[in-house]
Protein backbone atom coordinates (compact mmCIF):
# COMPACT_ATOMS: atom_id res chain seq x y z
CA UNK A 1 0.00 0.00 0.00
CA UNK A 2 1.50 3.21 -0.79
CA UNK A 3 0.33 5.79 1.13
CA UNK A 4 0.21 9.27 -1.00
CA UNK A 5 -1.29 12.49 0.78
CA UNK A 6 -1.56 13.12 4.32
CA UNK A 7 -4.71 14.35 5.65
CA UNK A 8 -6.51 14.48 8.82
CA UNK A 9 -7.78 11.01 9.24
CA UNK A 10 -5.54 9.03 6.84
CA UNK A 11 -4.27 9.49 2.99
CA UNK A 12 -5.69 10.14 -0.28
CA UNK A 13 -4.30 8.38 -3.46
CA UNK A 14 -3.68 9.64 -6.38
CA UNK A 15 -6.38 9.02 -8.49
CA UNK A 16 -9.02 10.44 -5.92
CA UNK A 17 -8.45 13.89 -7.47
CA UNK A 18 -10.81 13.10 -10.13
CA UNK A 19 -13.64 12.33 -7.82
CA UNK A 20 -14.13 15.87 -6.91
CA UNK A 21 -17.63 16.46 -7.88
CA UNK A 22 -18.54 12.19 -6.59
CA UNK A 23 -18.88 14.02 -3.00
CA UNK A 24 -19.58 17.27 -3.80
CA UNK A 25 -22.57 17.12 -0.94
CA UNK A 26 -23.20 15.63 2.36
CA UNK A 27 -25.17 12.10 2.35
CA UNK A 28 -27.97 11.57 4.42
CA UNK A 29 -27.33 11.32 8.00
CA UNK A 30 -27.77 7.75 8.10
CA UNK A 31 -25.12 6.83 5.77
CA UNK A 32 -22.41 7.92 8.37
CA UNK A 33 -23.82 6.41 11.37
CA UNK A 34 -22.87 2.91 12.76
CA UNK A 35 -24.40 -0.09 15.22
CA UNK A 36 -23.17 1.05 18.49
CA UNK A 37 -20.97 -1.88 19.47
CA UNK A 38 -19.71 -2.05 15.89
CA UNK A 39 -18.22 1.03 15.92
CA UNK A 40 -16.61 0.54 19.51
CA UNK A 41 -15.20 -2.62 18.09
CA UNK A 42 -13.78 -0.79 15.36
CA UNK A 43 -12.29 2.17 17.61
CA UNK A 44 -10.24 -0.41 19.52
CA UNK A 45 -8.91 -1.96 16.23
CA UNK A 46 -6.61 1.44 15.56
CA UNK A 47 -4.11 0.14 18.12
CA UNK A 48 -3.09 -3.65 19.56
CA UNK A 49 -5.08 -4.38 21.90
CA UNK A 50 -2.31 -3.51 25.20
CA UNK A 51 -3.25 0.27 24.01
CA UNK A 52 -7.22 0.23 22.76
CA UNK A 53 -8.54 -2.15 25.72
CA UNK A 54 -7.99 0.91 28.34
CA UNK A 55 -8.47 3.56 26.17
CA UNK A 56 -11.47 5.43 26.29
CA UNK A 57 -14.06 5.08 23.24
CA UNK A 58 -16.27 7.83 21.36
CA UNK A 59 -18.86 6.86 18.99
CA UNK A 60 -20.73 9.25 16.64
CA UNK A 61 -24.63 10.10 17.57
CA UNK A 62 -27.00 12.44 15.86
CA UNK A 63 -25.78 15.78 17.33
CA UNK A 64 -21.86 14.66 17.23
CA UNK A 65 -19.57 12.14 19.31
CA UNK A 66 -20.53 10.62 22.91
CA UNK A 67 -18.33 8.69 25.55
CA UNK A 68 -19.67 5.37 24.71
CA UNK A 69 -16.59 3.73 27.00
CA UNK A 70 -13.95 5.70 29.76
CA UNK A 71 -10.97 4.29 29.58
CA UNK A 72 -7.85 5.23 31.99
CA UNK A 73 -4.23 5.19 30.10
CA UNK A 74 -5.11 8.43 28.38
CA UNK A 75 -5.76 7.16 25.05
CA UNK A 76 -9.00 8.29 22.92
CA UNK A 77 -10.27 5.87 20.21
CA UNK A 78 -12.96 6.96 17.48
CA UNK A 79 -13.95 5.84 14.43
CA UNK A 80 -13.39 9.61 11.90
CA UNK A 81 -15.80 10.09 9.32
CA UNK A 82 -14.91 12.31 6.01
CA UNK A 83 -15.41 15.64 7.08
CA UNK A 84 -12.14 15.26 9.13
CA UNK A 85 -10.52 15.37 6.26
CA UNK A 86 -8.82 18.40 4.84
CA UNK A 87 -11.62 20.90 4.10
CA UNK A 88 -10.44 20.96 0.05
CA UNK A 89 -10.69 17.09 0.00
CA UNK A 90 -12.47 15.31 -2.70
CA UNK A 91 -13.54 12.58 -0.59
CA UNK A 92 -15.05 15.10 2.07
CA UNK A 93 -18.52 13.94 2.14
CA UNK A 94 -17.24 10.43 1.05
CA UNK A 95 -19.83 8.23 3.77
CA UNK A 96 -17.98 5.26 3.38
CA UNK A 97 -14.63 6.68 4.97
CA UNK A 98 -14.23 5.09 8.63
CA UNK A 99 -11.38 6.25 9.88
CA UNK A 100 -10.52 4.38 12.82
CA UNK A 101 -7.68 5.99 15.29
CA UNK A 102 -6.45 5.79 18.89
CA UNK A 103 -5.09 9.41 19.78
CA UNK A 104 -2.77 9.61 22.84
CA UNK A 105 -3.41 11.83 25.73
CA UNK A 106 -1.61 14.68 24.10
CA UNK A 107 -3.06 13.99 20.79
CA UNK A 108 -6.80 14.04 22.51
CA UNK A 109 -6.36 17.06 24.24
CA UNK A 110 -5.43 18.49 21.15
CA UNK A 111 -7.28 17.16 18.53
CA UNK A 112 -10.15 15.57 20.00
CA UNK A 113 -11.57 18.94 20.67
CA UNK A 114 -11.29 20.07 16.93
CA UNK A 115 -13.13 16.92 15.91
CA UNK A 116 -15.92 17.39 17.87
CA UNK A 117 -16.61 20.86 17.01
CA UNK A 118 -16.63 19.71 13.73
CA UNK A 119 -18.78 16.98 13.92
CA UNK A 120 -21.12 19.12 15.90
CA UNK A 121 -21.42 21.31 13.17
CA UNK A 122 -22.12 18.67 10.50
CA UNK A 123 -24.60 17.64 12.26
CA UNK A 124 -26.66 20.59 12.96
CA UNK A 125 -26.47 20.80 8.86
CA UNK A 126 -23.57 23.45 8.68
CA UNK A 127 -21.55 24.59 5.52
CA UNK A 128 -17.93 23.87 5.17
CA UNK A 129 -17.23 27.48 5.09
CA UNK A 130 -19.39 27.69 8.53
CA UNK A 131 -17.42 25.29 9.97
CA UNK A 132 -13.82 27.05 9.11
CA UNK A 133 -15.08 30.16 10.61
CA UNK A 134 -16.51 28.76 13.62
CA UNK A 135 -13.11 27.39 14.35
CA UNK A 136 -11.39 30.20 13.72
CA UNK A 137 -13.41 31.98 16.02
CA UNK A 138 -13.12 29.32 18.75
CA UNK A 139 -8.88 29.24 18.70
CA UNK A 140 -9.41 33.13 18.73
CA UNK A 141 -11.24 33.10 21.51
CA UNK A 142 -8.68 30.51 23.66
CA UNK A 143 -12.09 28.11 23.39
CA UNK A 144 -9.41 25.70 21.61
CA UNK A 145 -6.43 24.48 22.77
CA UNK A 146 -2.83 25.22 21.32
CA UNK A 147 -1.71 21.62 19.70
CA UNK A 148 0.70 20.16 22.50
CA UNK A 149 3.87 18.44 21.26
CA UNK A 150 4.29 14.89 21.55
CA UNK A 151 0.80 13.99 19.97
CA UNK A 152 0.71 10.78 17.95
CA UNK A 153 -2.23 8.45 16.70
CA UNK A 154 -2.37 4.81 15.88
CA UNK A 155 -4.24 3.84 12.69
CA UNK A 156 -3.71 0.53 12.24
CA UNK A 157 -6.95 -0.96 11.71
CA UNK A 158 -7.79 -3.58 9.14
CA UNK A 159 -11.53 -2.71 8.92
CA UNK A 160 -11.08 1.11 8.45
CA UNK A 161 -11.75 2.46 5.01
CA UNK A 162 -9.72 5.18 4.27
CA UNK A 163 -10.84 6.50 0.71
CA UNK A 164 -12.41 4.67 -2.77
CA UNK A 165 -9.06 4.10 -4.29
CA UNK A 166 -6.66 0.72 -4.06
CA UNK A 167 -7.05 -1.28 -1.32
CA UNK A 168 -9.10 1.61 0.60
CA UNK A 169 -6.51 1.42 3.72
CA UNK A 170 -2.99 1.10 4.81
CA UNK A 171 -1.85 0.75 8.35
CA UNK A 172 0.25 3.80 9.85
CA UNK A 173 1.14 5.78 12.92
CA UNK A 174 0.73 9.41 12.96
CA UNK A 175 2.30 12.80 14.67
CA UNK A 176 0.87 16.02 15.13
CA UNK A 177 3.29 18.72 14.62
CA UNK A 178 3.23 22.77 14.42
CA UNK A 179 5.84 22.44 11.91
CA UNK A 180 5.63 24.28 8.53
CA UNK A 181 8.38 22.46 6.36
CA UNK A 182 7.96 18.68 6.25
CA UNK A 183 11.85 18.27 5.24
CA UNK A 184 12.67 18.93 8.73
CA UNK A 185 11.46 14.82 9.32
CA UNK A 186 12.97 14.38 5.70
CA UNK A 187 9.23 13.27 4.49
CA UNK A 188 8.87 12.39 0.83
CA UNK A 189 12.57 12.19 -0.06
CA UNK A 190 14.13 8.74 -1.50
CA UNK A 191 13.80 6.16 0.39
CA UNK A 192 11.69 7.61 3.36
CA UNK A 193 8.86 5.80 4.74
CA UNK A 194 7.92 9.16 5.88
CA UNK A 195 4.94 10.70 4.23
CA UNK A 196 3.15 14.88 5.54
CA UNK A 197 0.53 16.92 4.44
CA UNK A 198 -1.30 19.50 6.13
CA UNK A 199 -4.13 19.51 8.53
CA UNK A 200 -6.68 22.02 6.99
CA UNK A 201 -5.84 22.44 3.52
CA UNK A 202 -4.57 20.40 1.05
CA UNK A 203 -4.04 23.10 -1.04
CA UNK A 204 -1.45 25.76 -1.13
CA UNK A 205 -2.85 28.20 -3.90
CA UNK A 206 -4.99 29.93 -1.56
CA UNK A 207 -3.44 30.60 1.83
CA UNK A 208 -5.40 33.12 3.05
CA UNK A 209 -8.04 30.45 3.80
CA UNK A 210 -6.19 29.27 6.16
CA UNK A 211 -5.73 32.24 8.33
CA UNK A 212 -6.28 32.64 11.48
CA UNK A 213 -5.96 28.76 12.10
CA UNK A 214 -3.06 27.27 13.98
CA UNK A 215 -0.40 25.06 11.68
CA UNK A 216 -0.77 21.53 11.57
CA UNK A 217 1.84 19.69 9.94
CA UNK A 218 0.71 16.04 9.92
CA UNK A 219 3.32 13.62 9.57
CA UNK A 220 2.86 9.99 9.11
CA UNK A 221 4.55 6.53 9.07
CA UNK A 222 3.66 3.32 7.54
CA UNK A 223 3.94 -0.21 10.01
CA UNK A 224 3.93 -3.04 8.85
CA UNK A 225 1.60 -4.70 10.62
CA UNK A 226 -2.20 -4.23 11.22
CA UNK A 227 -2.88 -4.05 14.90
CA UNK A 228 -4.11 -7.47 15.76
CA UNK A 229 -0.42 -8.38 14.06
CA UNK A 230 -0.91 -9.80 10.86
CA UNK A 231 0.50 -8.10 7.92
CA UNK A 232 -1.34 -6.47 4.94
CA UNK A 233 -0.93 -8.29 1.48
CA UNK A 234 1.97 -6.77 -0.22
CA UNK A 235 2.05 -5.06 -4.18
CA UNK A 236 4.31 -4.12 -6.49
CA UNK A 237 4.70 -0.27 -6.94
Amino acid sequence: MALVLVIGIGFLAPKAAAQSDKYSTMAPVEQYLMEKNAEILLARSAAPDSISGDATILVLGRQGYETAVRGKNGFVCMVERSWMAAFDSPEYWNPKVRGAECLNARAARSIVPIAELRTRMVMAGHFKAEIVSALKAAFANKQLPDLEDGGMAFMMSKSAYLFDAGDHNGPHVMFFTALKDSKDWGAGATGSPVFAGPYWFLSSKEPSQAKGLPPILVFAVEVAKWSDGTAPPMHQE
